[in-house]
């Protein structure tokens, strides 16, 4: 048997590719169904002239994408159309944290901002900068390309985000013979279209990337607000400080990150958007 990467799903069938670069289009053995084994793009795979006849162990995996052994999630977000959030910001670095991958914040079309408007989110968006790094892009203009694809030589790099947020144009920016479809925005919804058909890795620059179909619903799937308040490195920095030791730094008296919120250290978006996904988690019904 040979050894290769999944690096493409379309229907069913399975694209892997091995060490030399050779590509086989495949389908996985019917006892997975029954070992309740699904591959992934982006899973190592043991394999055979007819089928996938093993997965090997990942060492993450996302569930939205459903892609394996990520190095990194580049985040994009957009500046304007849509407007950017903060909201879905945090909800992807939780998930990102969650699923023990390397977040990377990029903003998009930051063309179509005014001076004044840039420079009034840029200052917001540099309290996550001790924690992750930011790329500020212009797909049209390849402003922030190069910063980019330093950061995706010899790495697996997820590309996801909130829907119509430019995904598919700035992996044309990254590589012009990609020629990946691209719809407008329709103005009447001031939402994207689901351009990309499709899950698949991509090589550029040393690395692989993968174009997954864009969304702006996420969920946080079997978390307890427990495990939530682990996913903020920010927060994480100032617990010990909290009066009690499971401090969820919500109602509890002598907390360091209500205190660090209070005080302006802790970005006030950021902390009352926690406050809001610990509210819907505490309101999520038990799945049997």
């Amino acid at each position: 048997m040979k050894k290769g990467r999944i690096i493409r799903l379309i229907g069913g069938l399975y694209t892997v590719i091995d060490e030399l670069g050779n590509r086989v289009d495949l389908k996985p053995i019917g006892l997975f169904r029954y070992q309740n084994i699904s591959p992934k793009v982006g899973d190592e795979v043991m394999y055979d002239e007819e089928s996938i006849q093993e997965v090997l162990p990942r060492k993450n995996d996302l569930v939205r994408p459903a892609i394996a052994n990520v190095d990194q999630a580049i985040i994009i977000n957009s500046a304007k159309k849509p407007d950017f959030s903060f909201y879905l910001l945090d909800q992807f670095l939780a998930l990102i944290e969650d699923a023990n991958v390397k977040p990377l914040i990029v903003l998009t079309k930051i063309d179509l901002m005014s001076d004044k408007e840039l420079l009034q989110l840029k200052s917001k968006l540099e309290y996550y900068t001790s924690m992750y790094k930011v790329c500020y892009v212009d797909s049209k203009n390849r402003v922030g390309i190069d910063l980019l694809m330093e950061n995706l030589s010899g790495k697996l790099s997820v590309f996801s985000g909130q829907t119509g947020a430019g995904k598919s144009s700035l992996l044309n920016a990254i590589d012009p013979l990609l020629n990946l479809k691209t719809d407008a925005i329709s103005e009447a919804l001031g939402r994207g279209k689901h351009t990309t058909r499709h899950v698949e890795l991509i090589k550029i620059n040393e690395g692989w990337i993968a174009d997954t179909p864009g969304f702006s619903k996420l969920e946080f799937p079997e978390m307890n607000v427990t495990k939530l308040k682990d996913l903020y490195p920010d927060f994480t920095r100032l617990a010990n400080l909290c009066r009690f030791n499971q401090c969820l730094h919500i109602n509890e008296p002598d907390c360091a990150v209500k205190k660090a919120y209070q005080e302006g250290s802790i970005l006030k978006e950021r902390y009352e958007n926690y406050v809001l996904f610990h509210q819907s988690i505490k309101s999520q019904k038990p799945k049997y």
